[in-house]
């Protein structure tokens, strides 16, 4: 009896979880580009708690809509991208917590669950997520009018290697990697990037990222192309970025090299370093405590009231 109510218990947190979300909808409406025909089972896992934390085995993409009230909407929206170290996505603490932070400050929020790169369901693993980046980009805008959004307010969002995710999709927007025959833009208008992978050199890389996306001997040309601070340009959107001094996990040089190319190519950027608190260190704190310098910025470049 007492593990039919813990099961009931978790289902129904699981569904609380989710209420938020207006809807949850395919990232693509026919064929999923770059797959092969190959049925991966996702799985979810959940935290030590019983509680759905994230998914691994991702295969068919989708964007939960987050959408605040229209009398608080200020147009602005944010796509974005959990971490997982392209392994798996943490979708609770790094997409769901998130999404509800921003729609109650008036910012549609929208959840990117990416394909996570495998040589089972992609020709090139390597470019499936940008193909997901780009494609939520490219649905955002699509629908803007209809979600209450300005095209000129879209945003992305990544943490750890949903950052790098993020980071790819900034600085690669002039090469769509997705169906766009509507020639909409991919080109997000800011990025926010937390405790973020960003190089994919032997120096900086998260290794378990680098391999899981790239391969474990990948050529010269990948490494560069997929090193996002060696991509950076003067169209490249401005950006928050914010890390610890003791991680662990993503060497803090990672945000470093990249707030200094940005600073070298005009871009806007602001960085909040702190000295402690180790890889994911936001996820320890009040999600509105960490994300008030976020939301000053926003404010400040009018993506926010």
């Amino acid at each position: 009896m007492r593990l039919k109510i813990f099961i009931l218990f978790i289902c129904i947190m699981n569904v609380e979880n989710n209420l938020s979300a207006q809807q949850i909808i395919p990232l693509y409406t026919g064929a999923i580009p770059n797959s092969v025909n190959y049925k991966m089972k996702e799985i979810t896992y959940l935290d030590k708690e019983g509680r759905m934390e994230g998914y691994r085995n991702i295969s068919k993409p989708t964007l939960a809509v987050y959408l605040p009230d229209k009398k608080n909407s200020i147009g602005s929206a944010v796509i974005i991208c959990p971490g997982g170290g392209y392994y798996a996505e943490t979708y609770q603490k790094e997409g769901i917590n998130i999404a509800n932070a921003f729609i109650k400050h008036g910012v549609a929020a929208f959840i990117l669950k990416y394909r996570l790169p495998s040589d089972s369901i992609m020709k090139d693993k390597s470019i499936g997520p940008l193909q997901d980046a780009q494609q939520a980009i490219k649905l955002v805008r699509q629908h803007a009018a209809e979600w209450n959004i300005d095209t000129a307010k879209v945003g992305i969002m990544g943490f750890s290697a949903g950052g790098h995710l993020a980071s790819t999709a900034g600085t690669h927007f002039d090469s769509s990697f997705i169906s766009n025959k509507e020639h909409i833009n991919l080109r997000p208008d800011f990025m926010i990037l937390v405790y973020p992978v960003i190089s994919m050199t032997h120096q900086l890389a998260h290794m378990g990222s680098r391999d899981n996306l790239l391969g474990t001997n990948p050529s010269i040309e990948k490494i560069n192309f997929f090193s996002n601070e060696l991509q950076v340009t003067d169209k490249t959107p401005p950006t928050w970025i914010t890390q610890t001094g003791d991680d662990k996990v993503v060497d803090v040089d990672n945000s470093i090299v990249f707030y200094e190319a940005l600073r070298h190519h005009n871009v806007p950027a602001e960085m909040h370093l702190y000295p402690k608190g180790d890889h994911g260190f936001v996820l320890n704190l009040p999600t509105e405590e960490w994300m008030q310098p976020l939301f000053e910025w926003m404010k400040k470049n009018s993506w926010m009231k």
